[in-house]
């Protein structure tokens, strides 16, 4: 059932990002085991946020809920809407857990910070080759979730989305191909013929566009010969697809946040796509049970329901 899957999307993109949290910014190394990986760390581990409560999600959960918000309200991606609730969030808290705000990328702070001194919308982002982290990545999913258009709008809003804050090319891409990933999922697709469909769609659209054919090929396509969780879009996007290798909601987290590094958003992103293959009813209980926020979730999903079976 469609709203299984795109309820677990959701729950199983915030959950991921809880449960990655506690131990961000550590080395594979310096992890707990893997089976010792959990929403509550293992007694006598130090937590990366030692103030942050047990199942709060960091700034990709609240940004994704941002981008739901927005699409759900505007009923299209609209840059000006959009960047005025990720604004509302960066000063405000709003979609944060008790409004609290902590983890912010770099990248995104910049082009925030842009925006409100005023800057032009469509310029505040960082457009050099090392100006690829994964923030807008990590807040995609809701608009495959959301979206009814074709396969060539939704790599357009992708894009549309990723350049607010992450105007390279690459990360553009990214957001496009995860987008398709998620779409072929929902239809039913199992996770690595899905990403072939993906990988081959993005083949064909850039037939002729050689730049983007280029980037594709070169940067983003090739599976890196090393993982290592961190915050670099393209081996965030391969650190997920190893991880949802495994065979149940928990392992993929597992895997995820034992990548190390960029625990949070790798679990996050993986995490979002689990949800959808396992759906709600499979998520673990106990993490869904810790999670917290579940009351500005439920109204976004009741919306995002709603919209999908208007005319759909």
């Amino acid at each position: 059932m469609i709203e299984n899957k795109i309820r677990g999307g959701l729950y199983g993109l915030l959950i991921g990002d809880a449960v990655g949290v506690p131990y961000e910014f550590n080395p594979p190394d310096l992890l707990p085991s893997y089976h010792e990986i959990d929403m509550i760390p293992p007694q006598g581990f130090r937590k990366t946020y030692p103030e942050i409560p047990v199942g709060t999600w960091s700034d990709d959960g609240a940004q994704s809920l941002c981008l739901l918000a927005s699409l759900l309200y505007c009923g299209k991606y609209e840059e000006l809407d959009f960047a005025n609730r990720l604004c509302n969030w960066f000063q405000y808290g709003y979609m944060a857990i008790d409004y609290e705000v902590f983890d912010v990328g770099v990248q995104t702070a910049q082009a925030l910070r842009r925006y409100k001194e005023g800057g032009e919308i469509s310029q505040i982002a960082n457009r050099d080759e090392y100006s690829n982290g994964n923030g807008a990545l990590m807040r995609t999913l809701p608009l495959a979730l959301w979206h009814k258009g074709s396969d060539e709008q939704l790599i357009q809003d992708a894009y549309a989305q990723s350049h607010l804050t992450h105007a390279h090319i690459r990360s553009k891409i990214c957001s496009a191909l995860y987008c398709l990933w998620a779409r072929y999922l929902l239809s039913g697709n199992d996770v690595n013929e899905a990403w072939d469909k993906s990988v081959k769609k993005l083949n064909l659209v850039y037939k002729n566009r050689t730049e983007e054919l280029k980037e594709f090929q070169e940067h983003i396509s090739p599976i890196p010969e090393e993982l290592t969780g961190s915050g670099y879009v393209v081996d965030c996007l391969h650190s997920a697809r190893f991880s949802l290798q495994q065979t149940t909601f928990e392992d993929v987290i597992k895997t995820a946040v034992k990548l190390g590094q960029d625990t949070d958003t790798t679990a996050c992103v993986a995490g979002g796509l689990a949800g959808i293959i396992y759906g709600y009813d499979e998520l673990p209980k106990t993490w869904l049970k810790l999670l917290k926020g579940k009351e500005i979730v439920e109204p976004l999903l009741l919306s995002l329901e709603q919209h999908l079976r208007v005319n759909h």
